[in-house]
């Protein structure tokens, strides 16, 4: 690909390096437990090698993508908290769904509904980290009343959680340029100004 110099960087080698784990991971994740979740996902077993293999890679998986999104969940912590422009976005958010953003409130390097997907993905990656501790049979042993309740914050946190990413995926989609900034790093000018205006300024001094 050919950079244009007056591009901006809006995400390093290195990040963009951890969100692919994270998305890789959890991708391996819900193909995995979705094989366990009803017996027309079984056959997604054959992925990993078949019923066995599927039960003992799972949970590593699980480690891996908690792990990694920490490790992505800190890093981008604080550009992540709730300001008031981002509850003046969020109030506003049909119009961004009309596709009319021009007249949004600036924001900076996250709009509202972003940082909102943020903080339920930590509630999500938390919770299914705590259940799945709980469901870890090999490695440790709670009572069978803790196991049930755990199979079922599981199953709920991860329906919502691939509802999310979906989420997440569309809005890259629909909003044109957002992927060229996961791939490549960089983002035009006119893209930033256009999503992220406040960030732009912070970026240009313009």
């Amino acid at each position: 690909m050919i950079r244009d110099p007056n591009d901006l960087v809006r995400y390093t080698a290195s990040q963009r390096s951890n969100h692919w784990t994270v998305g890789i991971s959890f991708i391996l994740l819900a193909l995995s437990g979705l094989a366990f979740f009803h017996p027309a996902f079984w056959p997604l077993t054959q992925l990993f090698g078949g019923g066995t293999w599927t039960r003992i890679l799972h949970p590593y998986f699980g480690v891996l993508m908690t792990l990694s999104f920490l490790i992505l969940g800190i890093r981008f912590f604080k550009l992540n908290l709730m300001g008031k422009v981002d509850f003046q976005w969020l109030a506003r958010i049909g119009e961004m769904v009309n596709g009319d953003d021009h007249n949004m409130p600036e924001q900076g390097k996250y709009n509202g509904g972003q940082k909102i997907l943020y903080w339920l993905l930590w509630l999500c990656v938390l919770a299914l980290a705590g259940s799945g501790v709980v469901l870890w049979r090999d490695w440790f042993q709670f009572p069978v009343e803790y196991v049930r309740w755990a199979a079922v914050v599981h199953a709920a946190t991860a329906a919502l959680m691939i509802i999310l990413i979906f989420v997440h995926a569309y809005a890259a989609i629909w909003t044109k340029g957002t992927i060229r900034a996961m791939w490549y790093g960089r983002v035009t000018r006119a893209w930033a100004k256009q999503h992220h205006r406040a960030w732009f300024r912070q970026m240009t001094g313009e």
